[in-house]
């Protein structure tokens, strides 16, 4: 049974991944869910394999499901795309990129306000999320790219620039601390600690850094926003977090950014992410080459930088 793109099957397949529910999409589309579910099993037995893990919860796509979902989604936008430049209407430019909480608030308001005097007429869609939801969003279509910190190989998504990006002790001017070249894990305990929530890449080093010396601690405040903790921050706050999450603050004195003394802190990496074997339409690669452009500008002043193997961005 061949299924021509766009199918019926198809069509609903993408409405259920999308909402991860069979009632959900029958609403939107405006059927009985019946014939939903109808459609999803046709198109799951013409290709001969499960296409959904199905529980109470819903509907999730499996491996193949994500697969399928991402090329129908990529499909979409170019077709989208190359309809706008025949109607006259390139200018009309759609990005949506997602990123973790750490770059939100300074380095990506900033780049993509320049992106914006760059493309006025430009549509962004910024989605915030954890580090391992940049990668579902990027194997989904849902984004076209991502920037996340990152403790191993990526291996389901194209890397498109990346550099080491460590853990810093941030603190005021006036910290006991803030005169050292750098700052041991065994004196940072010592003082009150500002920290990202478990799951955050910063907070993961840290609390593995301590966990090898046997060192304890409580911690004074912890948040999934960092603005929120930096706000936060006293005379004697220490707080691990990258550099471009507290650049602004540093640059204009407010903030203190010290390299900790212990390797493990250092071995992380910031990644400019793509959707594997998609290239890029060229507002995508715009905005691309800017983010590049601007974790260089960082990187002259506080970030080693290594050089990609391939081209910083794929052709369109």
């Amino acid at each position: 049974m061949k299924l021509p793109l766009f199918s019926l099957p198809l069509r609903y397949f993408v409405v259920v991944a999308r909402t991860r529910s069979v009632s959900e999409a029958a609403r939107q589309l405006h059927v009985a869910a019946s014939a939903v579910s109808r459609q999803i099993s046709l198109l799951e037995d013409a290709l001969g394999l499960a296409l959904f893990e199905r529980a109470h919860r819903g509907m999730t796509p499996t491996p193949a499901g994500e697969r399928l979902l991402a090329h129908l989604t990529t499909a979409t936008e170019e077709g989208q795309f190359v309809l706008e430049q025949l109607g006259g209407l390139a200018g009309r430019v759609r990005v949506r990129l997602a990123c973790t909480e750490g770059f939100a608030a300074g380095f990506m308001a900033g780049a993509l306000q320049a992106f914006r005097q760059a493309h006025p007429g430009a549509q962004l869609a910024l989605q915030v999320v954890a580090p391992d939801q940049v990668n579902q969003l990027l194997r989904q279509g849902e984004v076209d790219l991502g920037l996340k910190y990152s403790l191993s190989p990526e291996k389901d998504a194209e890397v498109l620039h990346t550099v080491l990006a460590p853990v810093l002790a941030v603190m005021r001017p006036t910290h006991p601390l803030a005169a050292k070249d750098r700052v041991r894990l065994a004196d940072a305990v010592r003082y009150p600690l500002l920290l990202g929530e478990p799951g955050t890449t910063s907070r993961r080093l840290f609390d593995q850094g301590c966990a090898l010396q046997g060192l304890h601690y409580a911690p004074a405040m912890v948040s999934n926003f960092s603005p929120t903790l930096l706000s936060m921050m006293g005379e004697l706050d220490l707080m691990p977090a990258g550099y471009l999450t507290v650049s602004h603050a540093v640059e204009q004195g407010q903030l203190k950014a010290l390299p900790f003394a212990e390797p493990g802190l250092q071995q992380r990496r910031l990644c400019l992410l793509a959707q594997s074997g998609r290239a890029l339409l060229p507002p995508v690669q715009a905005l691309a080459e800017l983010l590049v452009a601007g974790v260089g500008e960082f990187g002259k002043r506080k970030v080693r930088a290594r050089v990609p193997r391939r081209p910083p961005v794929a052709a369109a």
